[in-house]
């Protein structure tokens, strides 16, 4: 059945700062809350999606990535990616990049890469990934600080897929979904868990904190268009400096 999902009646500006995948992504939010897409109707390939604008199919995926995380899309296994019901009573805390956050409230932010190894798996590693024991794993571990004072202490793993190698300019910056994908891996599902904890001794030392200190610990899980974990990362972030608010609505942007 032709599909009947009209957006190439839209532009992309190519010379613009605002990413290629972000002015997607907003191209198709706006389709959707002006009702030129409606709930549960399909959208169409991003095969055809990527013709229309002449883009990559890697940009697109990226874009429908971040409609999945604003819980404005989903997508069935061999069917495709269709619009989500607007919900409205369940409350889910949207937690936003860090770095974005900072540089909004008028701080520097500023990320240092504390260590790269190829670790093997583990019994925590072969729970989050669903992998096998000693499974090659790239291990990234990061502090993030604004304006010099540490605010957030980063571990990410992703399941290693090729030998090339991979600058250490390419990790300083990066999120958990860039890093799976330099390495081969190209996450479309992002699954995040928010819980209160304490730091550990090695925690306390790395954040200039006492030890069993109040933080907030987000976890992140990647999945594959199969519906396989592809990377997972923690991000211990200080209790004292941070607050999350939840605002429930049908958009990627919250209200500030």
């Amino acid at each position: 059945m032709k599909n009947k999902i009209k957006i190439d009646d839209e532009k992309i500006d190519k010379d613009s700062v605002v990413p290629i995948y972000y002015q997607l992504a907003k191209i198709i939010e706006n389709k959707i809350l002006t009702q030129s897409i409606k709930p549960n109707e399909k959208l169409p390939p991003e095969t055809k999606i990527a013709d229309i604008f002449d883009i990559s199919r890697m940009t697109v995926r990226k874009a429908i990535s971040e409609l999945v995380d604003a819980g404005m899309v989903y997508s069935e296994k061999g069917k495709g990616t269709f619009v989500s019901e607007p919900q409205l009573e369940d409350m889910t805390f949207e937690l936003k990049d860090f770095h974005e956050e900072i540089s909004k409230r008028g701080m520097k932010p500023r990320s240092r890469l504390l260590n790269v190894e190829m670790v093997r798996a583990d019994d925590l590693l072969m729970k989050k990934l669903n992998i096998s024991r000693n499974t090659k794993c790239l291990y990234f571990c990061l502090l993030i600080s604004a304006d010099n004072e540490p605010l957030i202490y980063e571990s990410k793993y992703v399941v290693y897929r090729k030998q090339e190698p991979i600058l250490e300019s390419e990790l300083k910056d990066s999120s958990l979904s860039d890093l799976a994908s330099l390495n081969g891996e190209y996450p479309v599902m992002s699954k995040r868990i928010l819980h209160a904890s304490v730091t550990t001794e090695k925690e306390a030392n790395i954040l200039g904190v006492q030890t069993n200190t109040p933080v907030f610990v987000v976890e992140q899980i990647l999945y594959s268009d199969e519906k396989k974990p592809v990377g997972w990362g923690r991000s211990v972030c200080r209790g004292d400096r941070f607050k999350f608010t939840s605002y429930k609505g049908w958009s990627m942007d919250s209200i500030t």
